[in-house]
């Protein structure tokens, strides 16, 4: 059996799958993820030089090189491979501070169309059981572009998708009912705070450290999916 995780982000499926990806590869499913927005831009500037900046790391270093690095270490910790796909993140496409990059989609950012196609590519290839992606709690553009290239590519495939974390926190349950719910045990919770903590140009930024994420990881109980068409 083949999951294919499609994370808009180098975190994202860990940050909100990781206990179900941990259970899979236990069970000898083939498990891969495959990160969307990992392309890099030379030298860059504006926000998206201080989105590298305010999490402590210098103009100087190569920002999505160290996060693919950290990717390949995430998913060595879960057992799962990992693929990155050359698009750029919605700061180098526009998206010019922390408020737009919640807002509605810019009217000429067309990315979701090159990434349908190379989604129905990959599946082509991968032939997956199963495929995750995001729910979009949160608002986060790149997340809705995600799901909008899901919805245009996954014809005939059994789509679930995850609660995006750390939003879940601080959003209401959802109304839909999950389709999978997943217990995590100590082993599959390990390997997700494992996962996790292979972010570490991101753990500052998004809980106060690898200690704050760890503590709010240890008291998640479960994670849940949905499917695509509830949504």
């Amino acid at each position: 059996m083949k999951l294919l995780a499609i994370s808009p982000h180098l975190d994202d499926a860990a940050f909100s799958a990781g206990g179900l990806l941990a259970s899979r590869v236990d069970q000898g499913w083939d498990v891969t993820v495959a990160t969307c927005f990992t392309g890099n831009v030379a030298q860059p500037t504006g926000f998206a030089l201080a989105c590298q900046l305010d999490k402590g790391l210098g103009a100087d270093i190569d920002y999505m090189a160290l996060r693919r690095g950290e990717d390949l270490a995430a998913c060595r910790a879960l057992g799962a491979r990992a693929l990155h796909l050359p698009f750029l993140e919605a700061p180098h496409r526009g998206y010019a501070s922390a408020k737009m990059l919640f807002a509605a989609r810019l009217p000429d950012d067309r990315i979701v169309d090159d990434l349908a196609a190379a989604l129905v590519e990959l599946f082509a290839a991968e032939k997956p059981d199963l495929v995750l992606g995001p729910l979009c709690l949160g608002n986060h553009v790149d997340h809705h572009v995600v799901l909008d290239a899901l919805r245009r590519s996954c014809a005939d495939l059994t789509v679930l998708l995850w609660e995006d974390w750390p939003y879940a926190d601080r959003e209401d349950r959802i109304a839909a009912m999950p389709a999978v719910i997943e217990t995590l045990t100590p082993e599959t919770r390990a390997r997700r705070i494992a996962a996790c903590a292979a972010y570490g140009s991101q753990l500052g930024f998004q809980f106060g450290g690898v200690e704050a994420m760890s503590a709010r990881t240890e008291r998640i109980f479960e994670e849940r999916f949905y499917p695509l068409h509830a949504h």
